[in-house]
């Protein structure tokens, strides 16, 4: 049996020769994840579920929703209107108008204005999986909203709750930020590479299939480089796969009492939860999933590890029983395998990718059956 607790970050470095997880003079250094971008023919639908999941919205037109969360920033999810429900790709904070152009003289391309209900300027790219990516500077700073703050409570000896009560109220957990988004690439050596040397992104866990850790990962959980100041454990996650798509996105809330009452909101409101809740292992978020109208898996989570750029790599073997600490075994709707149009694009997509030109072949197929098992 796999034991989910051997392995974590620090027990299991690299071995000589493996990959490193940076790279030695990338061309800039991201400082965030500012936000994510999507098309969806319900707008409506989209904002009730918004709502209910915790988002506020900043900005609502005709052709496009805002959605923010308690912090101040930029808004951290756009949504507009479309024929289908589609992802459209990640958008990054650079830290000044100079990585910017420093950005587009070494990729060929040019600093672009964003609409002014955005402010500041981009340089919009495309990574090796065909996925477009943006990087903003300089972008309007929304004020901070009233939020939802984290319960005192009595641990061990320490009280911090005495004649009080805890009644966390059956609401929604009000996000605070947008923490990482998730994507699966059929050319996932290449696409991680360059986000490691065109954004300065660096690997704090690396995964790979059991029985094949020769070949080289399959998973990378990666955050931004800000030197000696914390980062997220993960601010992109990216792991192979038959198709090019998104996964998942998370979004940070107060602590544990928001999740669950805030599942609890959204349960009654007859919203279908798909994995949860329970605590990580790479990154020891305590997390709670959900699907959208539109099908799209997003996170609740708090209490993630921050790394700074001191950490090296860690490696492990990728399992589906090690996709967590404690809580409910990982479902077939999380791993995708669960009956239904999803799934079955997906099996689809793993006899296509056979025949094309990319990372995916017999071995990996193999290996990532055997994941979903193990």
């Amino acid at each position: 049996m796999h034991d989910p607790h051997s392995g974590i970050h620090s027990e299991a470095g690299g071995l000589p020769g493996e990959h490193p997880g940076r790279m030695r003079n990338p061309v800039i250094k991201v400082r965030d994840l500012a936000w994510l971008e999507f098309e969806k023919p319900d707008l409506r639908a989209a904002e009730r579920f918004a709502h209910a999941f915790g988002f506020t919205t900043a900005t609502r037109t005709p052709d496009e929703l805002q959605l923010r969360g308690t912090d101040p920033g930029a808004p951290c999810v756009l949504v507009r209107t479309g024929t289908r429900s589609r992802f459209l790709g990640p958008t990054f904070h650079a830290a000044d108008t100079a990585d910017l152009v420093r950005l587009a003289d070494a990729t060929g391309t040019r600093v672009r204005p964003l609409p002014e209900s955005l402010g500041g300027t981009c340089v919009e790219l495309a990574d090796p999986s065909g996925l477009p990516v943006r990087v903003v500077a300089d972008t309007h700073v929304l004020d901070a909203l009233p939020g939802q703050h984290a319960l005192p409570n009595n641990v061990g000896g320490e009280l911090r709750r005495v004649n009080a009560t805890q009644r966390p109220p059956r609401a929604p957990a009000l996000v605070q930020r947008l923490g990482h988004v998730v994507l699966q690439s059929t050319r996932f050596r290449r696409t991680l590479d360059w986000h490691l040397e065109n954004l300065g992104l660096i690997v704090s866990d690396f995964l790979y299939f059991d029985g094949q850790r020769h070949r080289g990962p399959t998973m990378a959980f990666i955050r931004c480089d800000q030197g000696s100041v914390p980062s997220d454990h993960h601010t992109l996650a990216m792991t192979l796969g038959p198709a090019n798509r998104y996964v998942h996105s998370a979004f940070q809330v107060a602590d544990l009492d928001a999740i669950a009452a805030g599942g609890e909101y959204l349960l009654g409101e007859g919203y279908r939860r798909s994995w949860g809740i329970g605590r990580h292992v790479q990154g020891s978020q305590i997390f709670d999933y959900w699907r959208d109208p539109d099908g799209f898996l997003v996170e609740h989570f708090s209490d993630g590890d921050l790394f700074d750029n001191t950490l090296e790599p860690g490696w492990a073997p990728m399992t589906a029983s090690g996709l967590a600490q404690w809580g409910p075994p990982a479902t077939k709707d999380f791993l995708g395998i669960a009956r239904g149009r999803e799934s079955i694009t997906e099996v689809r997509s793993m006899f296509h990718s056979l025949r094309e030109d990319n990372e995916w072949d017999l071995d990996r197929l193999r290996g990532l059956m055997k994941v979903a098992a193990t």
